[in-house]
């Protein structure tokens, strides 16, 4: 972090006016960035008392510096090219959204991208005081297999069809709102109509890992109860759709449960994970492709599996495990699409692979 001119400190950024002024809050507009280094330097900006600027798995927090006795607090972040990341301020503790900046993602983060990261076409900017749309159908849903109820929401996009199975569906129903982003890109002929079905996890370690009982349940408990909620759904075509441990879980269906699982988007999946790993000091620093791909190294046919793979390009500790298992998996006969996206390991980042690899998926 550099320091910013102590005269005009946040004027190469547009901001106009004194910093603490009531002019000066009433024109700030931030995430702010100018080109740097090859990258960006980015201001963020808080009004009110010490706070700490807290990103998603991509950069250690960092402490925000008043500026002289002001209410004006700031940080001057090294950003690199090409990132779209979630981002918020932490007050004694307390999380909050960016009031500055009008892209949301839930009631208590925000979203930054850089001027040169990709556009996600689709998805609305919707500030963190939005309330999503959710879908009319609801299934209760108390499962043999894996135990406890589970609210599983079910939306016809453009009059329904295959079934896109969104593993975490809770964070696409009420952080980042893929009903509304689904219906945007069918009307506009980017996707055919398809049905999409919110998927909740109560246990992502348990249910993701590679184990059988998620994906008995999701086939004999179900998508019977899918098929009976009245939606139209196409159930002899499945998408699976899952990001990093529910990226690893997906491919693990399609390779154990080849009858149900045929077409995968998976983004940043979690190809580090094996048995106990979760518990290591570096999680990451284990076996390259992890299980999976000891899995596929023993021999699969995955002639009949559409795999669209996607990972951030910022998550260097997890591309060798991305990407040996593509090359496992393409090696074993599945039709492999490969895609990185301008983000870290995080959901902001994936919402464009979501729809495109989706797509993709069904052919």
């Amino acid at each position: 972090m550099r320091p910013l001119d102590v005269e005009h400190p946040f004027a190469a950024f547009g901001l106009p006016g004194r910093p603490g002024t009531h002019a000066f809050w009433a024109a700030a507009r931030t995430p702010a960035s100018v080109p740097a280094d090859g990258g960006w330097r980015t201001l963020f900006l808080w009004r009110g008392s010490e706070a700490v600027l807290d990103f998603e798995s991509w950069s250690p927090p960092v402490p925000l510096r008043r500026w002289e006795d002001t209410d004006c607090w700031y940080a001057e972040v090294a950003v690199p090219a090409r990132l779209r990341v979630t981002y918020r301020f932490l007050v004694e503790g307390e999380a909050h959204a960016d009031p500055f900046n009008p892209v949301g993602a839930g009631a208590d983060r925000s979203v930054v991208a850089t001027p040169d990261a990709p556009p996600q076409p689709h998805w609305p900017a919707l500030g963190a005081d939005a309330v999503l749309p959710l879908p009319r159908t609801r299934i209760r849903w108390s499962s043999d297999r894996l135990g406890g109820r589970r609210t599983v929401r079910v939306h016809p996009v453009g009059g329904g069809g295959p079934v896109v199975l969104l593993l975490d569906g809770d964070d696409w129903l009420y952080l980042h709102p893929a009903m509304t982003a689904f219906d945007a890109a069918v009307v506009a002929g980017d996707l055919p109509p398809v049905t999409l079905v919110f998927l909740p996890a109560k246990d992502r370690e348990a249910e993701f890992a590679c184990r059988p009982e998620l994906w008995e349940a999701v086939r004999d408990e179900l998508l019977p109860l899918v098929g009976e909620s009245g939606a139209p759904a196409d159930l002899e075509r499945l998408v699976v759709a899952g990001q990093s441990l529910g990226g690893l879980s997906a491919l693990y269906a399609a390779l154990e449960f080849p009858e149900l699982v045929s077409r995968v988007a998976c983004q940043s999946g979690s190809f580090w994970w094996a048995p106990g790993a979760v518990d290591l000091p570096d999680p990451l620093g284990g076996p390259v492709g992890g299980a999976i791909a000891e899995r596929l190294r023993r021999g699969a046919d995955l002639s009949r599996l559409r795999c669209a793979f996607d990972v951030g390009e910022h998550e260097r500790s997890m591309l060798p495990h991305c990407e040996l298992v593509e090359a496992l998996t393409e090696r074993s006969g599945a039709t492999v699409r490969v895609s990185r996206s301008a983000s870290g390991h995080d959901r902001a980042g994936w919402r464009h692979a979501l729809l495109r690899d989706v797509g993709w998926a069904l052919g």
